[in-house]
């Protein structure tokens, strides 16, 4: 078996993967999966998850908007393909999501893998409540669908936004650094107008507050509102950092935005 593998080889590897069920362990190491849907855009920001860690589910939703605290919760969430449903309190969320084919990718940890699936720039459509306000929605996401056996020890740094470019076409990126981010065959994508092309290795300011690409190319961030979590339970131990906002700068190849919004993140894990 060839790792890691990206793309149409990814299906060609033989191994079980979503959505067929996978393995509750792999060479000791529990199965991790979640799916996580970010919808960015000017006046509003949202995420919606769905995790499992071995038995143990999390979920969680936020809402960020410029100028105002971060809105978050646990309760209430509903996550599957095509669609997202949050019922917690003062706040509902009902988003329908145009999901395409996703960038798939395998990496091997060891005598374990992971796999993800990823897809950025698709519309998503539908309703936020927010205490007496009513919020309509029609934006761009990014779908995070992932499963695998990490090791017991992962961190990384990820990022990932839509907007538009200077000559006008939709862009959207999927960035990290830490998991799958082997020089090739990784998952680092940058769609234009719904067209995904792997980019090269980036580097992460460690404040976030930037990605560097080979090509010299910059990408800054400024941060409306931030997600934090710190958990210490039995045999996981976690801190959390995802910061939603606005981008301004380059996409690597000459790729210069005239609008993005998106998101920053690290994450180190004990699980």
């Amino acid at each position: 078996m060839k790792l890691p593998a990206r793309g149409p080889a990814v299906r060609e590897l033989g191994l079980t993967l979503p959505p067929a069920r996978m393995r509750a362990w792999q060479a000791r190491r529990p199965l991790k999966r979640w799916r996580y849907l970010g919808v960015y855009g000017p006046e509003l920001q949202l995420c919606i998850g769905d995790a499992r860690i071995g038995p143990v589910p999390v979920r969680w939703w936020a809402i960020a908007e410029p100028g105002k605290p971060l809105r978050e919760g646990r309760r209430g969430i509903s996550v599957w393909p095509g669609a997202a449903r949050v019922s917690d309190g003062d706040v509902e969320i009902a988003l329908e999501v145009e999901e395409r084919e996703p960038v798939e990718t395998v990496t091997a940890y060891g005598r374990t893998f992971a796999w993800t699936a990823k897809q950025a720039d698709v519309p998503a459509r539908g309703t936020v409540r927010i205490d007496d306000r009513t919020i309509e929605v029609d934006s761009r996401a990014v779908v995070d669908v992932s499963a695998g056996y990490h090791p017991r020890h992962t961190a990384w740094k990820w990022s990932a936004g839509v907007g538009k470019l200077t000559d006008g076409r939709s862009v959207g990126w999927n960035l990290v650094t830490g998991i799958h981010d082997s020089p090739s065959s990784s998952e680092r994508t940058v769609w234009v107008d719904g067209e995904p092309a792997e980019v090269a290795p980036v580097d992460f300011a460690a404040d976030l507050g930037s990605i560097l690409f080979e090509d010299g190319a910059q990408l800054n961030f400024t941060e409306w509102a931030s997600r934090h979590d710190r958990t210490n339970v039995l045999l996981m131990r976690s801190f959390y950092r995802q910061p939603f906002g606005t981008f301004e700068g380059e996409i690597s190849a000459g790729l210069t935005l005239a609008e993005a919004y998106g998101v920053m993140e690290e994450h180190e894990v004990w699980w």
